[in-house]
């Protein structure tokens, strides 16, 4: 379909106020009876309370934003000694109590030792250093999403 193939209804015509009484919207013409909303420069800003304070100005200023993401946990290639020869997941590190919690990001990075034993990380993620020092050490890096938890028939109240 074109443009001009477009069947449109003829424009509602404008009604035309202040013409009498009997044409619906005489006399105020809409505007209801006197203020400064009823003169004829009453024109006001978005926003404008009559000369109080404007709600914009009252509320405070707030320094950035917050970020709502929550921040991943760290875990060292130190820490993964303990684990040569396995697979290392979060949930192994939550067991072993390297990490709190096996639902969260977790993230390796280089530090608290050398890495000597082989070893299969599936995390959510590793740095760069990280993972060369994993697979210097025989090891791999897998990027895994994090675990997710399972709805609990408690959780429905």
């Amino acid at each position: 379909m074109k443009y001009n193939e477009l069947s449109i209804e003829s424009h509602k015509t404008t009604k035309r106020l202040g013409r009498g009484i009997a044409s619906g919207k005489g006399k105020t013409a809409g505007r209801g009876t006197k203020g400064q909303g009823a003169r004829k420069s009453a024109n006001l800003r978005p926003g404008f309370e009559g000369g109080q304070n404007p709600l914009m100005q009252r509320l405070p200023k707030l320094p950035g934003f917050k970020n709502h993401r929550p921040k991943a946990t760290v875990v060292y290639t130190g820490d993964l000694e303990q684990f040569g020869g396995k697979t290392v997941d979060a949930q192994m590190l939550a067991d072993n109590g390297v990490i709190a919690n096996a639902y969260t990001t977790v993230k390796v990075i280089v530090g608290g030792g050398d890495l000597t034993k082989k070893v299969t990380v599936k995390l959510s993620a590793a740095s760069a250093s990280a993972v060369v020092a994993i697979e210097k050490a025989g090891g791999s890096f897998e990027k895994a999403a994090r675990l997710q938890r399972l709805a609990r028939k408690s959780d429905d109240k």
